[in-house]
């Protein structure tokens, strides 16, 4: 994949995330990819990847995930993202959270995600959901 495609896809995904739709963020993975975030259990497969987006979206109803910047080095291709939203899904505690994090992606021979490793600051989401 050269850079500018890498890019348009990095942004598609983004959006993905934005829809409300966990099926369109797993569709970016290959069939049997995987995403394991902050070192967690990886999510392997399109539907256990979706599961992944299901939570976060129901978490955010009003979740906004935006590309910061793509690069490309020695480990991978890093994902740097954004995401803000307001935690007013079921029992949530109707607090607004910004964090910021990145997914290492493998990408595969079919230009598909094959794994992501995503990491963000979970202290600093913890303490945005329960500010006083």
């Amino acid at each position: 994949m050269t850079s500018d495609q890498l890019a348009g896809f990095a942004k598609r995904y983004a959006k993905a995330w934005c829809s409300q739709d966990p099926e369109k963020v797993a569709a970016f993975f290959a069939e049997r990819g995987s995403i394991s975030i902050n070192n967690g259990p990886p999510a392997v497969g399109r539907a256990a990847i979706a599961k992944e987006a299901r939570a976060f979206m129901t978490t955010f109803p009003d979740m906004i995930v935006t590309m910061d910047k793509l690069v490309r080095d020695e480990e991978g291709t890093k994902f740097h993202w954004t995401l803000t939203g307001t935690n007013t899904g079921p029992g949530g505690t109707g607090k607004r959270v910004r964090i910021s994090g990145y997914e290492l992606w493998k990408i595969d021979n079919d230009g598909l995600i094959g794994e992501s490793k995503g990491n963000f600051d979970s202290a600093e989401y913890e303490r945005q959901l329960n500010a006083s």
